[in-house]
């Protein structure tokens, strides 16, 4: 029996005998089994078509199925698959690297290529404490940085407590997070306390000893928390004024996802060290990278790198991202991101207008999210948070209506999320948007 004779429960079967699924007990995990995909759909191995109205993993920013890309990784194949990143470098490589340093704010000026967002964060607090001899990494609690073992310490979601008690060094803060903010959620403008918690911290542990501060540029999978303006500034002075080097995560967040090439650039600033995947090469093959800034770049002149990656620089992965990255400025997507992203917003709001189970809003170019609550006044959770499988109320209901009329999005805890692909024109937007708002009747219904 060849794959092309598997029928869709041979698929699950031999998945389920064969294979283990990530965050879950795998009993419970039924999943879709796709086929093929192009655009901004997929197609299920029965023909169902559906509008992949979360990229995917947030990650398959230019659409499926660009043949420019798909060509390019045949193209390097073709040519060369691979060569030791300790001792060979190729045409592709420099290429990439000029073409990062080109988009990428400020002085930002040298990549170490990785296979994804997990591992660019494991090398950026690596560099990190190379650099500034200093032990100490501050992260957030609504973040979420991978799952390797430096990377999953740095994440606060409860996905980190299985894994601890991680490496050591990591310490704290609160988030940006205005709709639930004990500090000014009830208030009418942010009182910009969770950047004093943050410099609090770093007075209590001790500037001296802190290497890094570690942000998402806008939070991911936790929730699509945007900081207000003057956050992400105060955030860069507090860690110029103390010497403690700033990374900004933008796995997610980056390649157009907020309408700007990396989210950073909404607020003029650049960060030490940089982090990216996912739409570096749209997950056509993975690669993920760390920028450093030229003043990082220049001490590891004479200073060994201690980091290394048996496909550092892979060769077909870079030549994904030159292309994709070529794709994002021929077809304009950062502008399409940016434009429709308005659209969104507006559409979002009235779709909190229309239903009382919607509590709050957030969007960012087409980076967004829908948080469901019981109750508008309390603003008590959907769900309550991590819940467990008897607490997800009416979520799965939702999200099985979703799926049945072909729109495939990530569903998590009492929120759901906005993120299509960057080619999305506006009437697919607005038709997606068209099969939320009939879903949201169903979350309606569990409105205290």
């Amino acid at each position: 029996m060849t794959i092309s004779d598997l029928s869709r429960q041979d698929i699950l079967d031999l998945s389920r005998e064969t294979t283990l699924y990530e965050w879950t007990a795998q009993s419970a995990m039924k999943p879709l089994v796709i086929d093929h995909a192009s655009g901004i759909y997929f197609w299920d191995v029965d023909g169902k078509r559906y509008m992949d109205f979360n990229s995917q993993l947030m990650c398959v920013n230019i659409g499926h199925g660009d043949k420019r890309v798909i060509d390019a990784v045949k193209a390097q194949m073709d040519q060369l698959c691979y060569v030791a990143p300790t001792v060979a470098t190729t045409a592709v490589r420099a290429e990439l690297g000029r073409l990062l340093k080109e988009i990428t704010p400020g002085n930002l000026s040298k990549a170490f290529f990785t296979n994804g967002g997990a591992e660019a964060n494991e090398n950026a607090i690596k560099i990190a404490r190379m650099f500034t001899g200093r032990n100490k990494i501050i992260a957030r609690y609504r973040s979420y940085h991978g799952a390797t073992a430096g990377a999953m310490t740095l994440t606060g979601d409860p996905r980190r407590w299985a894994a601890e008690p991680g490496i050591p060094g990591v310490v704290r803060a609160m988030d940006p997070y205005h709709y639930r903010c004990r500090w000014c959620g009830d208030k009418p403008a942010c009182t910009m306390d969770c950047l004093n918690n943050i410099e609090d911290v770093i007075m209590f542990e001790g500037p001296q000893t802190i290497a890094a501060v570690i942000v998402e540029s806008v939070v991911g999978t936790n929730g699509i928390i945007i900081p207000p303006d003057g956050y992400m500034q105060g955030l860069r002075d507090l860690c110029t004024k103390h010497g403690i080097l700033l990374i900004c995560d933008e796995v997610m967040s980056g390649f157009g996802r907020t309408g700007e090439w990396f989210a950073v650039n909404h607020w003029g600033i650049t960060p030490d060290i940089m982090t990216m995947a996912k739409g570096l090469t749209s997950a056509y093959v993975p690669l993920g990278a760390t920028m450093v800034t030229d003043t990082i770049a220049d001490y590891f002149e004479d200073h060994p790198l201690y980091a290394g990656l048996t496909y550092n620089a892979h060769a077909v992965g870079c030549a994904a991202a030159v292309a994709c990255i070529n794709v994002y400025k021929e077809d304009h997507l950062i502008e399409n991101a940016r434009t429709l992203g308005v659209v969104l917003k507006s559409e979002l709001e009235q779709l909190k207008e229309r239903h009382p189970s919607v509590g709050d809003v957030r969007a960012i170019g087409l980076f967004s999210l829908v948080e469901l609550v019981k109750n508008r006044e309390t603003r008590e959770p959907m769900t309550p948070y991590n819940p467990k499988a008897n607490e997800m109320g009416p979520m799965p209901q939702f999200n099985a209506f979703l799926r049945e009329h072909g729109l495939f999005t990530f569903v998590r805890w009492n929120n759901f999320f906005v993120n299509p692909p960057l080619c999305i024109n506006e009437q697919q937007l607005r038709e997606g948007l068209a099969i939320i708002d009939q879903a949201l009747e169903i979350t309606d219904r569990a409105v205290a």
